[in-house]
């Protein structure tokens, strides 16, 4: 009934016909497929249609597309030949494959595959022959592009998210959260907020950014669906570990917090530094990133580990320098090594006499000139801000109080207590229930959303 309604049709027409002609052999019963997630029976054309007058190009590529797509599905798969050649060349095998179809069957109809191949010689089982011309090429590995729509929708039906009725609510929903954007192209890329949620929810110890929580859930439902459990002990099950994970991510949601400060710079503060300079060495602390040279927007110089803020590891150099830049040279007494000098350059009005205005210095703590001019010239420049209220006499009596007090905190030389650096996360926890300028959502909003 249904292919005998396309009969009429100037493009497939004839291909229908050829389908209900018993001698062709062209005709199939269609499979099963290899999945059927109930959620819709098979979709298939419903009446004939040459064109409507209200139809957009769109309206009828879509019903060229469910037409030609069902007549392909009640035909016979396509035919052909594949012949692979192996030929060695001097000890290296190389090998080749030809393909010939020997019937295109559906592929008639359905335009939107092409099966072909690359036409080869006639070849006989240990024969010789000469190479018409022998190329080298060079190539090189490049990184996989951005999901497109299509592969997006392939991996959550591998994982097991959604329906071919849902799976695409459940993508709008990560759009319009500003989880995720789609480009012109239709392929999707993680936003800050995205990557934040991610880093902040790994950082908590959950694998909430993973498909399988959602899997789960999914085939809980499809269990209730076949009478295999019941709704009200999927549905309790499910709050409860819900409910669980919410409440102890309350207690965690400085994690979410630190993860929005990296990737918004919200927690950037007086140090609020810019792009990470060269390798200097590998972080003592957390042993996982390395310490790198960085200079903050006032100028100031200082070696801070690439982890920031989850690790706030820092060596702090004197206010006095005016240029630093690392070297390939390394320090033989610092361990664990290797730990690159640093060449320094000096304003030479700022530092006592007897000091040479170029350094090559060593900041893991051998370097007993470093040492000396922080605790002379402390950190930080001493050239002040615009606009800044102190006078050139009040900062240099700043300066020598830096001199003569350890900092109460840490009880190093070289910056004052509200300067100290070990008090950056003090602070950061204090604002911790703050709201996020960026996102304009707190923690608790944020992880609220992830759950719906």
């Amino acid at each position: 009934g249904i292919v005998q309604e396309q009969i009429g049709h100037p493009d497939w027409g004839p291909y229908a016909q050829r389908l209900l002609d018993h001698a062709a052999g062209l005709w199939r019963n269609p499979g099963s497929g290899g999945h059927d997630d109930k959620a819709h029976p098979p979709i298939h054309p419903t009446k004939f249609s040459s064109g409507e007058s209200r139809w957009s190009q769109d309206h009828y590529k879509l019903y060229e597309l469910v037409v030609r797509h069902f007549l392909a599905c009640v035909s016979q798969p396509a035919v052909g030949a594949e012949t692979i050649v192996e030929i060695n060349i001097a000890g290296e095998v190389f090998s080749t494959s030809g393909r010939v179809i020997l019937a295109k069957n559906y592929l008639d109809v359905y335009r939107f595959e092409s099966w072909g191949g690359l036409v080869i010689p006639t070849y006989v089982h240990g024969q010789q022959f000469i190479p018409t011309t022998l190329t080298l090429d060079s190539g090189v590995t490049r990184p996989p592009p951005l999901l497109s729509e299509a592969d997006l929708l392939s991996c959550m039906d591998k994982a097991g998210i959604g329906t071919d009725a849902t799976m695409h609510d459940h993508i709008k929903k990560l759009l319009d959260r500003f989880y995720a954007i789609k480009d012109a192209n239709t392929r999707f890329a993680p936003t800050n907020i995205g990557e934040a949620l991610v880093m902040g929810y790994d950082d908590m110890g959950y694998e909430l950014w993973k498909p399988n929580l959602r899997s789960m859930m999914e085939s809980d439902m499809k269990e209730v669906s076949v009478g295999n459990k019941s709704k009200a002990d999927v549905l309790a099950n499910c709050l409860q570990q819900m409910k669980a994970c919410f409440l102890d991510a309350r207690l965690k949601k400085v994690k979410l917090l630190e993860a929005m400060g990296i990737f918004f710079e919200r927690w950037s503060g007086g140090e609020d530094q810019q792009a990470a300079g060269e390798v200097v060495r590998q972080c003592g602390i957390c042993q996982e990133s390395n310490m790198v040279l960085k200079k903050s927007r006032d100028g100031n110089l200082m070696v801070g580990c690439l982890a920031f803020p989850q690790c706030r590891n820092a060596v702090w150099l004197p206010g006095s320098v005016s240029e630093a830049a690392v070297t390939t040279n390394t320090c033989n007494s610092c361990t664990p090594g290797p730990v690159y000098l640093i060449q320094f350059k000096f304003r030479q009005h700022e530092i006592p006499p007897g000091f040479n205005v170029n350094h090559l210095g060593c900041i893991g703590g051998c370097d007993e000139t470093l040492r000396q001019l922080i605790e002379i010239c402390g950190t930080g420049s001493r050239i002040p801000a615009r606009g800044r209220g102190p006078t050139a006499s009040s900062n240099n009596g700043q300066q020598s109080n830096h001199r003569q007090r350890a900092c109460i905190y840490c009880q190093q030389m070289g910056h004052s207590s509200s300067d100290c650096p070990s008090q950056f996360s003090g602070s950061r926890n204090a604002r911790a229930n703050g709201m996020n300028p960026q996102s304009g959502m707190t923690a608790e909003v944020l992880f609220s959303h992830h759950f719906l």
